[in-house]
């Protein structure tokens, strides 16, 4: 009888055979279906990460954006002499309403992509433009004029200065003596002078005002970033809308109601006695976040005159005119600023950041107006 003995190292190696072809590829199916599970979770979380890092994005531009404005609006008509009871600025008719206005609102229309602008106006005096009475003119070389004062102590050479007599203003610019220039040099006219670059109708009895720079900075948005005197300032800010807060009269200090910077009363032929019933702005300031989603995700306002509206709204109208009711500011984002189509707009998400600035400087003269 004949033993075939297998060696033990041919048995090993036969049980090793390793995967069949069907085995392998159900393992790649498998493998690819894991692959393709993890992808689709990633792309979630990450879309759901940019939407979130956007917002972020647009909630601190949002904030800046209204804190500069902010900012820029409390100091509106800083310098004026608001608290004197007499010559106030405030009550001039000579330059017209822009000139010594605290705070002007351009609207920008009711169209598609309309965006108001907001100028703002003060001076950088330290001393609040403390008004002297100005004694007998010395004219030195017309039109220049050397006036006479109680004190310059609140006036440097180069500062903007206001001279006021009754309902009569000129602005001017302080050019002299050299007592009061940076850094002061003695002159023979002693410390009771200024001398003026214009002194145009100055007259004995009059007030003069030394204001520093009397400043104008205007906010605008351009270019999905809102601008300062046209540099750029934050960016990813679409659209700024205001309206005034007036009173009943300039001597009172409540808010009777809210209205837009349109027509004769509010508009470019503004009275001085108009814009002296201006008491407060309010402000909204549209921040975007930049990641253009895959569907829309922002609907238009549901209402601006009814309480609690949805979608990109301005403000709840009934909040902010609780006396007069008056429709809040459209925000309408179809039409890009040079009058191109949006047709994308409602896939971005927006954040609508709005406040209530009083206009200090208007309200502290209430007893002159």
């Amino acid at each position: 009888m004949l033993f075939i003995v297998q060696h033990p190292y041919i048995r090993a190696h036969r049980n090793q055979a390793g995967f069949s072809l069907i085995e392998i590829m159900v393992g790649l199916v498998i493998g690819l279906l894991v692959t393709l599970v993890i992808m689709q979770v990633f792309s979630v979380f990450e879309g759901q990460k940019r939407t979130t890092m956007g917002t972020a994005d647009a909630q601190t531009n949002g904030n800046i954006a209204l804190y500069n404005v902010q900012r820029d609006v409390q100091l509106a008509g800083y310098g004026l002499p608001v608290f004197a009871k007499t010559n106030s600025p405030l009550l001039c008719t000579s330059l017209g309403t822009s000139a010594l206005s605290p705070v002007t609102i351009t609207d920008g229309g009711a169209g598609a992509g309309a965006s108001d602008t907001v100028t703002v106006r003060y001076g950088t005096t330290p001393l609040g433009g403390v008004p002297v009475t100005i004694g007998p003119p010395t004219t030195t070389a017309a039109p220049a004029v050397m006036v006479g004062v109680d004190n310059n102590m609140g006036c440097q050479v180069g500062d903007s200065a206001i001279i006021i007599s009754d309902a009569s203003c000129v602005l001017t610019r302080v050019i002299g003596p050299t007592d009061i220039a940076v850094p002061a040099v003695a002159s023979a006219s002693g410390t009771v002078n200024i001398e003026l670059e214009d002194g145009t109708d100055v007259t004995s009895g009059a007030s003069i005002s030394c204001m520093g720079g009397w400043n104008a900075f205007t906010y605008a948005v351009n270019n999905n970033q809102l601008e300062r005197n046209g540099a750029p300032n934050v960016a990813d800010i679409v659209n700024m809308q205001a309206q005034y807060g007036i009173s009943a009269a300039g001597n009172n200090n409540q808010i009777t109601s809210w209205v837009d910077a349109t027509g004769a009363t509010w508009g470019a032929a503004m009275t001085v006695a108009s814009r002296n019933r201006i008491k407060a702005v309010r402000i909204a300031i549209v921040a975007r976040n930049g990641l253009l989603e895959k569907e829309n995700v922002t609907a238009v306002c549901s209402s601006t005159a009814d309480a609690n509206p949805t979608g990109l709204c301005a403000w709840d109208a009934t909040s902010a005119n609780p006396v007069t009711a008056s429709p809040a500011p459209e925000i309408d984002l179809s039409k890009n600023a040079d009058g191109t189509d949006n047709a994308d707009w409602r896939r971005y998400r927006y954040r609508v950041y709005e406040t209530i600035i009083p206009i200090r400087s208007m309200i502290w003269s209430r007893a002159a107006l």
